[in-house]
């Protein structure tokens, strides 16, 4: 299937590493343009020119933290004046610490919020003159499968998540009229350092290892293992794709059948 997402111009957060960076990868070989960014200088640098040499595709690294109000705006028009415009947008941030409830201040509560939710709002804020101007305009929130069944010691992230989901379907509704896609990807278990560092965290809470706590997710799965940052990346990239037209306000699951829910 060609997903017409050739001389595509997009902007992915937070993708030196995991499943961001592997988005960006399919992306670059399905031939879209790319630029990618991530608050160190040197590892998106690194992971920029380890796309363009995997790919072939042009691929421009953008340092900033978007956790930061002020950096938004700058790394979208950043991307948007080497690209020449912006079609794809693929908002992302690190997750917020693991932890009991009573665990946590006000001022981290403030932290998680500015991360895990403000950075979207401000990046597709930023986005949005430029968007307009696309044919193809389509935005993913890359998000987790906790807003549906929420994963103990993660109450930051069970809770702040969940707002980016009403912001995604509620522009979804509001933006669709101008031709702008609004959908959002729910990964539970993926092979990346972000899983590495919660089971670390749960091996040490449980008095198990990392190894134990890595065998517990893969059971919960109904293939008996865990998931590869590909296999996340090729459905993201459908999502965002002009093939995916008629797609919007969907929050897609990427998890292996762990999520036991029916919606």
């Amino acid at each position: 299937m060609d997903l017409g997402l050739n001389d595509k111009r997009a902007l992915v957060l937070g993708a030196s590493r995991g499943l961001a960076y592997a988005t960006a990868l399919v992306l670059a070989r399905e031939g879209c343009r790319v630029a990618i960014n991530s608050r160190d200088q040197k590892k998106v640098k690194d992971a920029a020119e380890t796309i363009a040499k995997e790919t072939g595709a042009s691929v421009t690294p953008l340092a900033g933290d978007v956790s930061d109000p002020t950096v938004p705006d700058l790394l979208v028009n950043q991307a948007a004046k080497v690209l020449g415009g912006l079609d794809l947008l693929v908002t992302n941030a690190g997750g917020p610490p693991a932890g009991a409830f009573d665990s946590f201040d006000d001022a981290t509560w403030e932290k998680a919020v500015n991360l895990s939710f403000l950075s979207h709002v401000r990046m597709i804020r930023a986005a949005l003159p430029h968007l307009r101007k696309s044919t193809a305009a389509s935005v993913l929130t890359m998000t987790s499968y906790s807003v549906k069944q929420p994963l103990s010691n993660l109450v930051l992230s069970n809770s702040i998540r969940l707002a980016t989901i009403g912001l995604t379907k509620s522009l979804a509704l509001e933006l669709g009229g101008e031709g702008i896609r609004f959908n959002s990807i729910l990964p539970a278990t993926i092979d990346t350092d972000r899983i590495r560092e919660l089971h670390k965290f749960r091996a040490e809470k449980n008095g198990t290892t990392v190894e134990e706590e890595h065998a517990k997710d893969a059971k919960n799965s109904v293939f008996g293992r865990i998931g590869r940052p590909e296999e996340f990346a090729n459905a993201a990239v459908f999502l965002l794709s002009p093939a995916a037209s008629y797609i919007t306000g969907t929050m897609m699951v990427i998890d292996g059948g762990q999520y036991k829910g029916t919606f």
